[in-house]
C-alpha cells in the first residue's frame, strides 16, 4: 500500500518544527519594525537589537539609501529582465565584478543572485563524480546541501582539526587517485555561529603536501577581516592559496546578492556552467547598483571596520571579564554559551525581550548540542558603548535567573504557550 506523500509531514514537524506552536511570531519569524539599527521596534517596543548582519552600518548609510533610490527611479524593480547569458547583462554588473575581484585579489568574479543557492550551484559545477570532496562537519547548509547534490564520494573532518583535515586528505588522494579525479576542500573564513576564523594558513601549507582545490565561503570575513577588509584570507596572509573565494552581500554589504572570485579560467568556466545563474534572471539592477556603492564605501571607509571591531573589543572582553563563555571566537561573531534546556531558553529570551529590552537570536539543538543554549550577538559599527554596557548588566541578571532555576520553574509552568 502507498503512504500519503504528506502523513510523515503532518505526523514529524522535525526538531524545529515541532515548537511552531509556541514559537512562531516571537521567537521565530519574528517581526522587527522600523530602521534597520541597534534600536528597532518589536511588538510595539523599542529593543537594542545585536541580532543584523549588517557589520559595516551600511543598511541605512545615507549615501547607500540615495543610491538604492536613484537605481530603482531609474531603472525600476524589474531592470534588467532575463538571465545573464541572454538578456541581463549590463555595464554595472561588469563594473561590480571587476571592482570585486580586486578587492579580494583575484584575476576574476561573478555575480550570484543568492548566496545559498550559489554555493550549492559552485560546488556542483566544480566537480565530477571522479572527484572526492573533504570539508568541514560544521560548514554552512548551503556546503552541506552543495555536497550532497556530489554523486561521488565525500568525507568531513572534525571541526577546524588540522590531524582529521590531514587524515581525511590521505584517504581523499588514494580514492582521486585510483578514480582518476580531483580534490575540493572546502571550508569557511569565518564559521557563523561559533565565531572562529577557518584554519586558512594552515590548509594552504598542506597544498604544498597534497593536490586539492581549495573553496572558502567567507560571508561573514568580508568587510570584517583584514587590513582592507578582503576577509580572512586577507588576515591570516594567505588569499594567494585560495583557490575558489566565495561571499555574500547580507552580511557586510547590508544586500542581496553574492559573488564568486578566482583565476579568470576559472570564472569563465563558472559563468557557463554555474546552473543557478544560468537559468536565473539577472541580479537586479537595484541591488547592482547599489552593492557598487556599498564597496566604494567599505573600500574607502576604513573606519567603519575600526569602529566595529572596538565594539568587538568591548563586547568580548566584557563577557569574558564576567565569565561568560564566548568559546575561542577570534571574529566579529559573538556566541554565549549557557545550559539550559529548548523550554528554558525561550522563557529566557521572552525575559530579555520584555523586560530588559535586549533582542538577539537565539540556538538551540539540532544546531548546538542538547542540553546547551548558544545566545548569538553581532555587535556592529553603530551600536554603541552605552549598548554593551545595557547588554551585560541584562546578561548578568539573565545568568542568575537560570542558574537558580526560576526559568526552569517558569518552563515547567508553561503548558502550551508562553504567556507565563
Amino acid at each position: 500500500m502507498v503512504k500519503d506523500l504528506f502523513e510523515r509531514i503532518q505526523n514529524n514537524k522535525g526538531p524545529l518544527g515541532k515548537w511552531a506552536s509556541q514559537a512562531e511570531g516571537y521567537f521565530v519569524f519574528p517581526k522587527l519594525e522600523g530602521d534597520l539599527g541597534p534600536r528597532m521596534k518589536f511588538q510595539g517596543k523599542e529593543v537594542l537589537n545585536w541580532s543584523l548582519n549588517d557589520y559595516l552600518g551600511l543598511a541605512n548609510h545615507p549615501e547607500v539609501r540615495k543610491a538604492d533610490a536613484d537605481a530603482a527611479l531609474e531603472y525600476g524593480a524589474a531592470a534588467p529582465m532575463g538571465a545573464r547569458m541572454m538578456s541581463g547583462h549590463t555595464k554595472y554588473h561588469e563594473q561590480l565584478e571587476n571592482e570585486l575581484a580586486a578587492f579580494v585579489m583575484k584575476e576574476s568574479a561573478y555575480l550570484l543572485n543568492f548566496g545559498y543557492q550559489g554555493m550549492v550551484s559552485i560546488i556542483d559545477a566544480l566537480v565530477t563524480r571522479n572527484d572526492v570532496i573533504v570539508y568541514d562537519v560544521d560548514g554552512h547548509a548551503c556546503i552541506i546541501d552543495g555536497v550532497r547534490l556530489h554523486s561521488g564520494k565525500r568525507f568531513t573532518y572534525k571541526h577546524n582539526d588540522i590531524e582529521s583535515m590531514e587524515k581525511n586528505l590521505q584517504r581523499a588522494t588514494k580514492l582521486a587517485t585510483e578514480q582518476g579525479g580531483g580534490i575540493l576542500f572546502i571550508t569557511e573564513g569565518v564559521f557563523g555561529m561559533r565565531g572562529q576564523q577557518g584554519k586558512l594558513k594552515e590548509i594552504v601549507e598542506m597544498k604544498k603536501k597534497y593536490n586539492f582545490r581549495l573553496l572558502v565561503d567567507d560571508a561573514h570575513g568580508f568587510g570584517t577581516l583584514g587590513k582592507t577588509g578582503a576577509g580572512a584570507g586577507e588576515e591570516q596572509g594567505c588569499q594567494d592559496g585560495i583557490d575558489v573565494y566565495f561571499s555574500t552581500f547580507a552580511k557586510s554589504m547590508a544586500n542581496i546578492g553574492a559573488f564568486v572570485a578566482a583565476d579568470k579560467d576559472i570564472i569563465d568556466y563558472l559563468k557557463y556552467n554555474l546552473r543557478s545563474q544560468m537559468f536565473a534572471k539577472a541580479l537586479p539592477m537595484i541591488q547592482t547598483i547599489g552593492s557598487l556603492k556599498r564597496l566604494q564605501l567599505l573600500r574607502d571607509n576604513p573606519g567603519l571596520k575600526d569602529k566595529l571591531w572596538e565594539n568587538v573589543n568591548a563586547l568580548q572582553g566584557g563577557l569574558r571579564s564576567k565569565g561568560f563563555n564566548i568559546g575561542d571566537t577570534n571574529t566579529c561573531v559573538t556566541p554565549v554559551y549557557l545550559e539550559g534546556s529548548v523550554p528554558e531558553a525561550m522563557v529566557m529570551v521572552n525575559d530579555l525581550r520584555e523586560n530588559y529590552g535586549i533582542f538577539l537570536s537565539i540556538v538551540i539543538y539540532p544546531v548546538i548540542p542538547k542540553g546547551m543554549i548558544l545566545l548569538r550577538v553581532i555587535p556592529t559599527a553603530p551600536h554603541t558603548l552605552s549598548d554593551i554596557d545595557e547588554t551585560l548588566t541584562a546578561f548578568e541578571a539573565i545568568r542568575e535567573k537560570l542558574v537558580n532555576g526560576t526559568y526552569k520553574e517558569i518552563a515547567a509552568r508553561t503548558t502550551v504557550d508562553l504567556d507565563a
